[in-house]
């Protein structure tokens, strides 16, 4: 393994409070080579530095472990390439985490990823936020709904929240200036059952990159029409 990976993981780590083994600094090692080769032939992601794929990837992906308590069931809507999700699945094997994504490709890799890395937590499934959410096989089953970067928090709401089982928790990972967003989707979030509980601001290790977490806490359950059908929480958000 390259030290410079180590370290710099180490170093960053260190800076938001998480504590790496070297067991887990393997893995991530192992996560990102096996990232930057699929990313030659699907699109994954447009990070491909070393040191950017550790911050921006790994690094951000591990800020919301504070919110997260041991032996919690966990579904990370959009994960796209994995993250947040397989990050925490690395730095903790207590979690059960269901990785969603709409694209079957994205979903081949994240197979390859829990393979090769031995992660024994993780559950993956194809499909979309508006038909899961409305099976009852995964609808209000959940501790926590996780996102990162997949949609505005009105529409985000409707497809995390009806995941999560009454006093569960949706952590949404935000970038910088979503005091307006916030506000757009108060609405929405009381409407599905949910309350704004705490938002978070603060910058990324060694960097000017501003991120924002907002947690909402289920205090009810969501109406049966949540969510709406496929494309509804984009094209017309609740007002």
């Amino acid at each position: 393994m390259n030290d410079n990976f180590k370290n710099k993981m180490m170093e960053l780590s260190k800076k938001i409070d998480v504590q790496l083994n070297d067991e887990q600094i393997i893995k991530f090692y192992k996560y990102m080579n096996l990232l930057l080769d699929w990313n030659e032939k699907i699109n994954l992601t447009a990070i491909t530095e070393i040191n950017d794929v550790i911050l921006k990837h790994f690094i951000d992906s591990m800020t919301v472990l504070k919110y997260i308590e041991k032996e919690k069931s966990i579904i990370d809507v959009g994960t796209g390439a994995g993250f947040p999700g397989i990050p925490i699945a690395i730095m903790d094997k207590t979690k059960r985490i269901t990785l969603l994504d709409s694209l079957n490709k994205r979903i081949n890799f994240l197979n390859e990823v829990s393979h090769e890395l031995n992660i024994n937590n993780i559950e993956t499934i194809h499909g979309r936020a508006e038909e899961l959410g409305q099976n009852k096989k995964y609808r209000e089953i959940y501790d926590i709904a996780v996102s990162r970067a997949v949609a505005n928090m009105t529409t985000l709401s409707e497809y995390l929240i009806p995941f999560v089982k009454v006093g569960g928790i949706c952590i949404c990972m935000k970038g910088p200036d979503i005091q307006q967003e916030m506000e757009q989707a108060k609405f929405a979030i009381k409407e599905l059952g949910g309350e704004i509980l705490n938002i978070e601001e603060f910058v990324l290790p060694d960097s000017d990159i501003e991120r924002n977490i907002a947690i909402i806490k289920k205090i009810k359950q969501t109406p049966s029409k949540y969510p709406r059908k496929s494309g509804m929480p984009s094209k017309m958000p609740i007002r």
